[in-house]
């Protein structure tokens, strides 16, 4: 089982984005040592909730700092980057890794993030779709061109060349029947966040394993499961930091992605979104739902972490982990210390 270290570079701390951005981007170059098989970045834009507008180039001093990680983008936002770019920029950093870079792929789903890239959050099913594939045959080839709706790319061949295959080093993250369609019939790994019971998730999970065998004969890889993690040996603690730091990570997830609006029940392809919008206000609001959303991800001791994840693996089968420690204002002293506790006790059991 590959286990790797995800960053959402959520700035609740209250301290200057510059500090912030350097210490957030430390815990990346510190994963190597500490065992992770991968490390990656989130893009997002604008806002407190999470603040690293460009993966590739953390990435890029990331994989200057480390010898052996992948490098994995968690994910690059098609909708607000032009296809071309993502190509070459995908190659060079893949260059300067020596072929370390996992290409992860989204599609995002926070209106005020569309809107300031001029981008309608409807039409963000059609430009994934049309985008993906120019960018999976550009980093294959060198090559790239679109004659789509969205995409019109004259030919051109992209410099430097690509050096080594993508193929099975590129990632989608799914969280709707619809994505999970075009991860299976393109190919693609898939990437899924915990957003509660994994017993909701089972069908779309095998619907996946099911198209992915049947369109390229051959067995769906793992998936991977992105996971916010508290890690302390004192359940006292964990409860404590769980009531005051993840409880104000998911009420800013909340207010981020706006579960609370309507306007995801007329995008069938955000189906997820709307869930989370109706398990919140079931629940009496944001603040109170996260009871649900906890159940999904890894909090506990290490001894609970490692249980937890045995019957999540019962359920959904082989997995991949992205893991991250750093989340809602928890004070970075106690970021490391949990990080460490879980390297120590929790990573090698699950890699074992």
């Amino acid at each position: 089982m590959r286990v790797g270290l995800h960053l959402g570079y959520q700035n609740l701390h209250g301290i200057p984005d510059a500090e912030f951005f350097r210490r957030e981007t430390r815990l990346a170059v510190e994963a190597e040592a500490m065992g992770f098989d991968m490390v990656g970045p989130v893009e997002h834009h604008f806002t407190d909730y999470a603040a690293c507008p460009d993966p590739f180039q953390m990435l890029t001093y990331v994989a200057a700092k480390t010898s052996k990680i992948d490098l994995i983008t968690a994910a690059v936002i098609l909708p607000w980057n032009d296809p071309l770019r993502v190509v070459e920029k995908a190659i060079m950093l893949d260059i300067l890794s020596d072929g370390r870079l996992i290409l992860g792929m989204g599609r995002g789903a926070a209106r005020r993030e569309f809107k300031p890239f001029r981008v309608e959050l409807a039409d963000s099913r059609e430009m994934f779709d049309e985008a993906a594939l120019m960018i999976m045959a550009g980093v294959e080839t060198g090559i790239v061109e679109g004659d789509g709706k969205w995409y019109k790319q004259p030919r051109v061949e992209v410099r430097p060349r690509p050096f080594k295959s993508f193929k099975d080093r590129t990632v989608m993250v799914s969280m709707s029947p619809g994505s999970v369609e075009v991860a299976a019939r393109y190919g693609l790994k898939t990437l899924r966040f915990s957003q509660g019971d994994w017993r909701n998730a089972i069908p779309e999970i095998k619907h996946y394993n099911a198209t992915f065998e049947q369109t390229h004969h051959k067995k769906a890889p793992p998936f991977i499961i992105s996971d916010f993690v508290l890690c302390f040996n004192d359940k006292q603690r964990v409860t404590e930091y769980c009531d005051k730091y993840f409880s104000r990570m998911f009420a800013t997830v909340a207010g981020h992605y706006e579960f609370m609006s309507d306007h995801f029940k007329s995008l069938p392809s955000y189906s997820t979104y709307a869930y989370m919008g109706a398990a919140a206000e079931a629940a009496g609001g944001p603040d109170k739902a996260y009871k649900d959303y906890i159940s999904g991800n890894m909090i506990g001791t290490p001894e609970a972490l490692v249980e937890h994840h045995l019957l999540r693996q019962s359920m959904v089968g082989d997995y991949e982990m992205l893991a991250n420690f750093s989340f809602g204002g928890l004070p970075y002293e106690l970021v490391y210390e949990q990080l460490k506790l879980f390297a120590d006790k929790v990573l090698p059991k699950l890699k074992g």
